[in-house]
């Protein structure tokens, strides 16, 4: 099977790779549909990863259909289309117990950085039963795969650990995929204000189609000015950094009001 391969700081390759099988009952193999890039493989490349060594198929987000399964699975079957969480989690531990998934045992953040990843041809899922979930017929697995990281950690990391509330004001550096998942979720909270910044007028243009008060183009360097301008002086409550820079996350902690909340979103676990 084809595969993309992480080689060493700045380094890749498409190369062709063994298909992989069943190692622990609990095993699924899944034959890869749709996969997507985060910025964390972009981390990955760049060599800020140390978990992750030369010779690593990467990528953990994904959809697919099961090819194999282990004899201890039992709630998926060869045939069955699937969403891959970019999160393997057994679902026993005392982490998985507590819904801290990220931090299981045996799991967690381990495609594409431990284990061979999504960006192949087809991958081995460990823990299949709690780390796969059933694509309902009719499902557009082009929109779908959005939900194996990216839209959930907009919601998860942003939205929900920010507190975003009714009333609230909140600013999101960067409209990105993970920018734009989080201001679609930030709606749910009916914040009185979402803020989008960045650098490319397109993409404020497009947040502000997706519900976006205000667009705040940075390139000018002044962009804390314009928020605390829109604020009346005071800040934001939560501020989302969803680019992954010193200086994005720098901006938040100067846009943030007194007790508000700036968070880094970027990273998948």
């Amino acid at each position: 099977m084809k595969a993309l391969v992480y080689l060493g700081p700045g380094k890749k390759a498409l190369q062709e790779r063994q298909k992989p099988d069943i190692t622990l009952p609990t095993d699924a193999i899944v034959r890869v549909t749709h996969t997507t890039l985060c910025g964390t493989d972009l981390h990955i490349l760049k060599g800020d990863v140390p978990t992750c060594g030369p010779g690593r198929i990467l990528g953990h987000e994904g959809t697919g259909v099961v090819d194999k399964t282990g004899p201890a699975v039992t709630a998926f079957k060869a045939g069955d289309r699937v969403l891959i969480s970019c999160i393997s989690a057994c679902g026993k531990c005392a982490y998985c117990r507590k819904l801290m998934y990220s931090h299981c045992t045996t799991g967690g953040w381990i495609l594409g950085n431990r284990i061979d990843g999504t960006q192949a041809e087809f991958v081995r899922i460990p823990h299949a039963d709690s780390s796969l979930y059933r694509i309902p017929e009719g499902v557009a697995e082009e929109a779908l795969v959005m939900l194996s990281d990216i839209l959930p950690t907009g919601l998860e990391c942003g939205v929900l650990n920010g507190k975003v509330q009714p009333g609230g004001v909140v600013a999101i550096v960067g409209a990105g995929p993970i920018g734009l998942a989080a201001l679609l979720t930030a709606q749910f909270y009916s914040p009185a204000q979402i803020l989008m910044i960045d650098l490319d007028d397109y993409r404020l243009e497009v947040a502000k189609r997706f519900g976006a008060t205000a667009g705040i183009n940075s390139a000018n360097g002044k962009p804390a000015e314009a928020v605390m301008k829109m604020t009346g002086g005071r800040g934001v409550d939560t501020a989302i950094e969803a680019v992954g820079i010193p200086q994005t996350f720098e901006l938040c902690e100067e846009i943030v009001a007194p007790v508000g909340r700036a968070l880094k979103v970027i990273l998948t676990a």
